[in-house]
């Protein structure tokens, strides 16, 4: 075969190729696509799981929840955990079944520590019993041992609301000391501080509530929450959902 006859082109014959091969993709015509639009971000879920023997501490929880509900992207559910004493002792007790919706609105669901782990946040109500957690709020928590072998709950953040009868009757021992449950989980306790600004500092009226969370002083049973209580307890629903939507979402 001669020059360049071969399965090799000669130079002449690759030069003559590259001259008839068509314009670069560069001077094509670009081609322009419009971004599908982002996904909005689902709600974050925080559970109010609670216990109300006559009532306090259901209507602290249901304002809890209005003040998650007022923050957009956030959804409260509301729980109730189980109650222990047989009925002819709360009867003798007069407890008005206080945690089931004896307010005239939808009766609360009990609480199935098995779903737990779908909250992205909660907020736990109780009572105080001698400056501490009552035995029903602390049989729930007893019922969440599994979860906490596996650490289902670490991460989770939590904050806390409480009952009292008096002044002195444990508005700050009863949320701390119920800190040991959440630490065992490795949930993270997130307090109010002062976020509620002067209704932090109001000494003209009796308030219950502290840095550790809202509250409310129940005296014999016959005081219900006031005005500023409950405010107190939908600024805790909204200082929690804001939060939580921060750590899930990120701060935007």
């Amino acid at each position: 075969m001669g020059k360049g006859g071969g399965c090799i082109p000669s130079k002449r014959h690759r030069a003559a190729a590259a001259a008839a091969a068509p314009a670069s993709h560069s001077h094509q015509r670009e081609r322009t696509s419009i971004p599908a639009p982002a996904a909005a971000p689902r709600p974050v879920r925080i559970y109010v799981v609670f216990y109300s023997m006559y009532g306090h501490v259901r209507l602290l929880a249901r304002a809890v929840a209005r003040g998650v509900g007022s923050v957009p992207g956030a959804r409260a559910i509301l729980f109730r955990v189980p109650e222990t004493l047989p009925p002819a002792v709360l009867a003798r007790m007069e407890a008005d079944g206080g945690g089931g919706g004896g307010d005239g609105e939808d009766v609360i669901p009990v609480v199935d520590p098995d779903g737990l782990p779908d909250a992205d946040g909660f907020l736990f109500g109780f009572p105080a019993r001698f400056g501490a957690m009552p035995a029903q709020m602390q049989a729930f928590f007893d019922s969440t041992v599994p979860l906490c072998r596996h650490q289902g709950l670490a991460g989770k953040p939590a904050g806390l609301f409480v009952s009292t009868g008096t002044q002195a009757g444990g508005q700050e021992t009863t949320a701390w000391t119920a800190i040991t449950q959440l630490a065992h989980h490795g949930m993270l306790f997130v307090p109010i501080g002062y976020t509620f600004g002067e209704g932090m500092l109001e000494m003209g009226e009796l308030r219950g509530g502290s840095p550790y969370g809202a509250g409310v002083f129940s005296g014999d049973g016959s005081r219900p929450p006031s005005e500023l209580e409950l405010a107190l307890a939908e600024h805790h629903g909204k200082y929690m959902a804001t939060l939580v939507k921060k750590m899930v979402h990120g701060a935007s």
